[in-house]
């Protein structure tokens, strides 16, 4: 049987390179994208190079970055582009393959098993075209899967190739910390360290069975990638990977400090969700509030619908429900996410409940799609709730959309 060949190709520096092809003269410089600090997203989403050597980190604040690095320049995050060129980067690997699997804007995997060329040349032109055609570098792993693939890409950058063999994967990955595998986060790896397991070898050397009666499955599945035991297969690109839970979630431009002002983000942030579940065709079967404090604690809850809904006041209402119920305000909301859970489809059966009102979901639900008519008309703003009004708390970018696709390994 033909050995597999996985490509993982991720883009180095992402924003932070797109921001230098749109504006050159930013090459070379020690850049960060960051976000608004007005709004109090002053944080690093990307850097430069130049920037990373001088120890800026990604989730640092503006201020500590500046700290860092006194001659850093700081760019808005322009998401138009950075997707546009997401697109171009997809164009180039499907020159070479239809099996493409995306891990986020950025890097995906391919396999290129059936390719008529040799895979270390395959990754070799994708890593020439992308520096060629877009002024940005990639860098790429080759392996037999896709974890390796994955570890190779994270191994030499920027703008460099490397290959994870059989032969040579021992001597190449065991070496490396437990940290660097994927999936193994900083709780696994503080729970890995209690058992003085601190690398990838440890990792493939621990008997699987203690393995997995310490960490459940997911120790099984360490221990099957840490020896190369890796089979998930690459996606085709057409493949569309089923929501889960569709949420919107944001950073208060200022603390939250009583449960009106709570309700009237809770509402705002529901708005866009309905939305988006009926041009999805989904329904949510429950919903789940995180709440993160002015000490930055985070804490979540979840509740079930009485029906499965793509309403959005009925989201929205669950959602407060679940804040009263159970928010002491020991300390004020500093953000906060609503997610609608256990999506389905909007044929999926529903258990009849003789106590619903049926009708009055019905005219609820075409009232919801009048509403989307004239918002798609006119604008999302034209048509909103009362208790939004004189909201002051949402930033500017209104709310951050989040979906949580199925697990990438099946």
């Amino acid at each position: 049987m033909k050995e597999r060949a996985i490509l993982h190709s991720d883009a180095n520096s992402f924003y932070a390179s797109v921001e230098t092809v749109l504006n050159p003269a930013l090459r070379g410089k020690a850049l960060a994208v960051c976000g608004n600090r007005e709004d109090r997203h002053g944080i690093v989403l990307a850097k430069s190079e130049k920037a990373k050597a001088a120890g800026v980190k990604t989730g640092m604040t503006i201020w500590e970055a500046e700290k860092l690095c006194p001659d850093l320049l700081v760019a808005p995050p322009q998401y138009e582009y950075y997707l546009k060129f997401s697109k171009l980067l997809f164009q180039i690997y499907s020159r070479h393959t239809d099996l493409i699997e995306p891990f986020g804007m950025d890097e995906c995997w391919l396999d290129v098993t059936n390719s008529a060329r040799p895979p270390m040349e395959t990754a070799e032109d994708i890593r020439c075209a992308v520096r060629d055609e877009l002024g940005i570098t990639v860098s790429i792993g080759v392996s037999f899967n896709k974890v390796f693939a994955k570890l190779g890409s994270d191994m030499k950058k920027p703008d460099a190739i490397t290959e994870i063999t059989r032969e040579n994967f021992k001597e190449k990955v065991w070496p490396l910390p437990c940290s660097d595998l994927i999936y193994c986060g900083r709780a696994t790896t503080a729970h890995l360290k209690k058992l003085n397991v601190k690398t990838i070898g440890d990792i493939a050397a621990y008997p699987q069975e203690y393995l997995k009666k310490k960490l459940g499955k997911s120790g099984a599945m360490l221990w099957d990638f840490a020896n190369g035991l890796d089979t998930s297969r690459v996606s085709h690109m057409d493949y569309k990977v089923p929501a889960k839970s569709l949420g919107h979630g944001i950073t208060c431009v200022s603390d939250i400090e009583n449960t009106e002002d709570a309700e009237k983000v809770i509402y705002a942030l529901s708005q866009d969700i309905g939305y988006k579940l009926r041009l999805m065709e989904l329904k949510a079967c429950g919903v789940h509030l995180f709440v993160r404090d002015n000490k930055l604690l985070t804490v979540g809850w979840q509740a079930p619908l009485e029906v499965p809904s793509s309403d959005e006041s009925i989201i929205a209402e669950k959602a407060f429900e679940i804040l009263k119920e159970n928010y002491t305000w020991e300390k004020p909301i500093r953000a906060l996410t609503v997610t609608s859970i256990g999506l389905v489809t909007k044929s999926f059966p529903e258990q009849i409940n003789v106590f619903f009102d049926n009708e009055k979901s019905d005219k609820r639900e075409r009232l919801c799609k009048s509403i989307d008519s004239i918002k798609e008309k006119f604008g999302k703003k034209t048509i909103f709730p009362a208790v939004v009004l004189n909201e002051s708390k949402m930033p500017s970018h209104a709310g951050k959309e989040i979906i949580m696709p199925n697990q990438m390994y099946r």
